[in-house]
């Protein structure tokens, strides 16, 4: 009997108190709440083995949370419910695309697994690949496909069945720099034209800020911080989400009568008084310009031109710093620059 389908929308989504134990006893995932709305792109970003994966797969319904947890969609209790009936849709890093299936039968083959009939969901296919614009491919096998196709097909066999969340788990890992940025682009673009619930798995940063509405950092199966991108890039809650983050550079010291003092130099800080104390900012938040007219002071170190900017490293004692040039901007190892920090950017850690 074909399985019902839902409304066609993005479902919101609770975790309440979902965690993980291996039956080995390894604790993948701590407690964990979240909400995420519907229509929303989440995107879970952090290293190997912090539990990301394991909270995307709780999700499809490939794993089952430690008892006490409890996974919601739309308010409905779907926690025991197989994968198979909370109509998601799933892109693995792998693609896991059947070899002796043509390209429009593996797009077809959750249609088929829901019992849709056979003209039916060859036409449903057949629409999903042409608004992938892939539609030329439909016959081929899956080793006659280059990387970027079978990325496609793998995104267009997860839309097939309609569903109401999409999840993604490194879709992109096994690509080249170039297509990875190009169906970066795409992804994005289609996830937000569909307006359906999306999660988002990756440990590559520029990936999680380009893609996500909010983006949620894990250390050791703990969230470590949730937010925008922006407030995560700008306003990280730790060391850790600071330096996962984007580069980021810290200065230590002192601070004394509203003053933070350190190796390269010193200027205002509305911090209260303290023998120890550092401050982290981004390299793009800094301005190099004349020693003289700057409060802090620094050595080039290096210079590296990497095209439409200059990455330059700046020391001043044990004080080591990355700091972003204009390309022409004239720079040597040895110069003295001065540097120019935008106090809204400073944050304590």
């Amino acid at each position: 009997m074909p399985i019902p389908e839902p409304a066609p929308h993005g479902a919101a989504i609770t975790l309440k108190g979902c965690a993980k134990t291996f039956a080995d006893g390894t604790r993948a995932l701590e407690p964990l709440d979240l909400s995420i709305a519907a229509g929303e792109t989440l995107v879970l970003l952090g290293p190997s083995g912090c539990g990301k994966t394991t909270t995307l797969r709780l999700i499809a319904g490939l794993e089952a949370p430690d008892a006490g947890g409890v996974i919601t969609f739309d308010g409905a209790d779907v926690t025991r419910l197989p994968i198979e009936k909370r109509y998601v849709g799933m892109v693995f890093q792998s693609y896991a695309l059947f070899p002796n299936m043509s390209v429009i039968d593996n797009v077809a083959y959750g249609l088929r697994v829901r019992g849709v009939a056979r003209a039916e969901r060859l036409r449903r296919a057949a629409a999903v690949l042409e608004m992938m614009r892939i539609e030329a491919l439909a016959e081929r096998r899956i080793d006659q496909l280059s990387g970027g196709q079978r990325q496609r097909v793998a995104l267009a066999r997860a839309l097939a069945v309609r569903p109401r969340v999409i999840l993604l788990d490194e879709p992109l890992t096994a690509l080249d720099a170039a297509l990875r940025e190009h169906l970066r682009a795409e992804i994005d673009a289609l996830l937000r034209s569909l307006a359906i619930t999306a999660i988002y798995v990756t440990h590559d940063q520029a990936e999680a800020l380009a893609l996500g509405d909010r983006i949620v950092v894990m250390r050791q199966g703990q969230i470590a911080q949730i937010g925008t991108p922006r407030d995560v890039y700008f306003r990280p809650a730790d060391a850790f989400v600071a330096d996962f983050v984007g580069v980021t550079n810290r200065l230590q010291g002192h601070v004394r009568e509203g003053w933070f003092e350190t190796a390269a130099g010193r200027f205002v800080h509305s911090g209260g008084d303290s023998a120890h104390a550092t401050v982290a900012f981004r390299p793009e938040s800094a301005r190099l310009c004349a020693p003289q007219d700057a409060p802090l002071r620094f050595t080039v170190a290096q210079v590296h031109f990497l095209g439409a900017r200059q990455r330059v490293v700046l020391t001043a004692g044990d004080a080591r710093i990355i700091a972003e040039a204009e390309p022409h901007m004239a720079l040597r190892a040895g110069d003295e620059v001065g540097l120019m920090v935008d106090s809204s950017s400073l944050v304590a850690v």
